[in-house]
């Protein structure tokens, strides 16, 4: 049998530093692909919006964002990828990543790259572990946002993942980079590829129009989300496939070494 994987593309409005709202919603949208799905992909800081205001809104690994998500992984049986507005015991800020699975399995990734230009350097902490996770037979990467413009720094070497994952606040006005490094990741990296961003206007005023897509090692769209629409749509991956191309386009054994300091 073939090795495939079911992902779920979220993309939706966020409701502007209200967790619960939020919280509401976005289990809704989770709810209606359970027995259908083997992986949920939410939208960057999902459950607050890129919010600078981190005072109030911060929670750890344990607050009301991640209670939900377990939850929705357990009760849903499927895995839920997304970032939430983080701190830890010392106050410190990240935006983090987070995956976690049906069985209570947790991993979490805070962004390296932090958007100077909404000054999220001035307020957030840099992660600096790069994160693989096992699922399903799968090595999954997580990334987020701004560090799909890096390419460094989410380099896929010698095969160490099959799918990378870029939760993220895209606005609009950028949107021709968005789809261009979406597709260069896939194509460089020889991986699938999933991006989700949200829509709707933040409390900033900056408008994001969606885009989110599935991609194939091949730099194809498998499946994607209407522009300024909120919908959850769902494509299935192929480790065979892949397993099968990397064998016959072997790029990976003649990639350069080097080493992140």
């Amino acid at each position: 049998m073939m090795n495939s994987l079911w992902i779920s593309l979220v993309q939706s409005d966020i409701f502007w530093e209200d967790k619960e709202k939020n919280l509401h919603h976005y289990g809704r949208l989770i709810e209606s692909v359970s027995g259908k799905s083997d992986l949920v992909v939410l939208p960057e800081m999902f459950s607050t919006g890129f919010s600078m205001n981190a005072g109030h809104l911060s929670e750890t690994n344990e607050g009301l964002t991640m209670q939900a998500v377990r939850s929705w992984a357990e009760r849903f049986q499927l895995a839920v990828c997304g970032s939430f507005l983080a701190c830890n015991e010392k106050m410190q800020l990240f935006n983090r990543g987070f995956f976690i699975t049906p069985d209570g399995s947790s991993w979490f990734y805070d962004k390296r790259h932090l958007f100077r230009m909404g000054d999220e350097n001035l307020l957030f902490s840099a992660g600096n572990e790069q994160l693989i996770i096992p699922y399903k037979g799968w090595n999954i990467r997580l990334i987020i946002c701004y560090d799909l413009r890096f390419p460094v720094w989410s380099r896929n070497v010698d095969k160490a993942y099959d799918l990378l994952i870029c939760p993220a606040n895209w606005p609009q006005v950028r949107r021709k980079v968005w789809d261009v490094l979406l597709k260069a990741r896939a194509l460089e990296n020889y991986c699938y590829v999933c991006g989700v961003n949200r829509i709707g206007e933040d409390g900033h005023r900056i408008y994001y129009q969606g885009g989110s897509m599935l991609i194939d090692f091949k730099g194809d769209a498998i499946c994607g989300c209407e522009d300024d629409n909120e919908s959850v749509v769902t494509g299935i991956i192929t480790k065979e496939l892949l397993d099968d191309f990397r064998c016959k386009f072997p790029v990976w054994m003649d990639a350069d070494s080097f080493e992140i300091k």
